[in-house]
């Protein structure tokens, strides 16, 4: 049996092998701060943070009042909304419809996973831990379920993080690969925001939010991009005997 490995393959399939374990890693950082936050949290060392961060975002003479002009105030009520349960749903479903007129049945059965999986997962976390939410400021928006951790700003992390990455795949051009997931990092950061912003989340409740969801959307992504390897013919010379 003839092994010929020419260098052009040797760097590709470093390539390859770099960026899972560049996953793998961002996987573990994500999930290693989300149980750092979720013991703090349920331990009440970041109550000060907490307090004083919800509360540099209201006028000091009305914490009724948030700060900035009331136009921004309805502008993060609508930016909230990416992050909500139907929003999030209409985006998926689709995404779900475009992969299955594409001819892309695995990666819209991967989505569905994810997405769904996300979900379940949020609400496990926020029965498990059932943190308050906020009642320092008054709550510019309804509110229904537990605090911790966010679920708006972990069902945007799952949902556009998870479609940023497969639509960045796609793209030959590094340029666009880079603006797709910027925007889908930035939809992420905005949605979480605006929910301290409204008073409806304790900072931390974010950011733990972000990190199991940024987790949850790598996981998704590696296993998307294995299944991606494994059903594509492989190239000339880089077969068995290759």
């Amino acid at each position: 049996m003839k092994f010929d490995f020419h260098p052009a393959h040797l760097v590709a399939f470093a390539r390859r092998e770099i960026g899972v374990l560049s996953i793998v890693f961002a996987i573990a950082l994500a999930l290693l701060a989300f149980l750092g936050l979720a013991d703090e949290v349920m331990e009440g060392e970041t109550g000060a943070f907490d307090e004083a961060l919800l509360l540099a975002l209201r006028t000091s003479t009305d914490t009724h009042d948030p700060l900035g002009p009331r136009w921004l105030e309805q502008a993060a009520g609508d930016i909230t909304a990416l992050g909500g349960v139907t929003v999030l749903a209409l985006i998926t479903l689709g995404a779900i419809g475009f992969l299955l007129a594409d001819g892309k049945p695995r990666t819209a059965m991967l989505v569905i996973a994810s997405v769904g999986g996300g979900t379940l997962l949020s609400t496990l976390l926020k029965l498990g831990y059932a943190r308050p939410r906020p009642d320092l400021v008054p709550h510019g928006v309804e509110v229904y379920t537990a605090s911790f951790p966010s679920g708006h700003a972990l069902g945007a992390a799952v949902v556009f993080l998870t479609l940023g990455g497969l639509l960045s795949w796609s793209q030959p051009s590094r340029r666009i690969k880079i603006y797709i997931l910027s925007m889908a990092v930035v939809l992420t950061i905005l949605v979480g925001v605006s929910r301290v912003y409204l008073g409806v989340h304790w900072p931390t409740d974010v950011l733990a939010g972000w990190a199991i969801g940024a987790a949850w959307a790598l996981a998704w992504s590696g296993i998307a991009l294995v299944v991606a390897r494994r059903s594509r013919p492989a190239p000339p010379g880089e077969g068995p005997a290759g």
